[in-house]
């Protein structure tokens, strides 16, 4: 077994990924929210002939400067070794999302998310699904009834965090089955299934006029989607409702916050993290 890792920025992450995806096997993702770096990590069986000439070659001109790392790895130790990028977040007073193998006990009424990632899923260390449960938490008004939606749900925390501060009801969507499935687990391991409906899902074939409206909506996905998907995406959410959406590099951010105020949204808050 072996690791093969590149360092680089948010900026670089894309290429990254693309690279090992296509010479290696699927990667994982690990960002860190404050300095914003990322770690894009294979484990293939075998390498490839040349692969750090290959990798080097090919990422010359890509962002972040990127670091090259390829290394052995114990087949007993392979399994846990990824595990170490992984740290509870504590999302203000109200939430902690950690994956089980961390002992962090929550603070007097924090609500606790136990996320334990795959190799393809993560639980909250990106910024654009910190972001999206920074939101959550600031907009639930205790005692009040509110629905939510999640668009493009990957591991479902962002609708496990919904449900575990009292949204009803909450629907979650995906278009990867991969990622339903990932999130089924993850809400029965939280024991919200009863209050979380999973659904597989295509904005593409979504209709323009919602059948159903929420008091939030967040759309964590890319910004190729929210400027296709504008009207769609507006009109899942109820009059007077919010809407967050995440998954936006700093770059492609003006475009989307100009097409989101043509379909007559108001801006009401942004943050930069780690260039996302």
């Amino acid at each position: 077994m072996w690791q093969v890792s590149i360092s680089t920025d948010a900026a670089g992450e894309s290429a990254a990924t693309d690279l090992l995806e296509r010479l290696v096997s699927s990667p994982s993702v690990f960002s860190n929210a404050l300095t914003g770096s990322v770690v894009v990590t294979a484990y293939p069986k075998r390498l490839p002939p040349r692969l750090h000439a290959t990798l080097a070659d090919a990422l010359k001109t890509a962002s972040g400067k990127p670091r090259i790392v390829i290394k052995p790895l114990p087949r007993r130790n392979w399994a846990e070794s990824w595990k170490r990028h992984f740290k509870a977040i504590e999302v203000g007073t109200r939430l902690l999302v950690k994956p089980g193998w961390i002992k962090t006990r929550p603070r007097p009424g924090q609500r606790v998310v136990i996320l334990d990632p795959g190799l393809s899923f993560g639980t909250g260390n990106h910024p654009t699904t910190l972001f999206c449960l920074q939101r959550i938490a600031q907009f639930r008004r205790p005692e009040t009834a509110q629905s939510f939606l999640d668009v493009g749900t990957g591991s479902g925390i962002l609708a496990i965090a919904a449900a575990k501060l009292g949204y009803a009801p909450v629907l979650a969507f995906d278009n990867d089955p991969e990622a339903v499935r990932t999130a089924t687990k993850n809400v029965k391991k939280n024991r919200v299934q009863p209050r979380v409906v999973l659904r597989r899902g295509d904005l593409n074939r979504w209709p323009l006029r919602a059948r159903r409206r929420y008091d939030l909506v967040c759309a964590n996905v890319t910004a190729d989607l929210l400027l296709r998907h504008a009207k769609k995406i507006r009109n899942l959410v109820r009059p007077g409702g919010r809407l967050v959406v995440a998954g936006i590099l700093a770059r492609e951010f003006p475009e989307v916050s100009e097409s989101l105020h043509r379909i007559n949204l108001t801006l009401e808050t942004s943050k930069v993290m780690s260039n996302w």
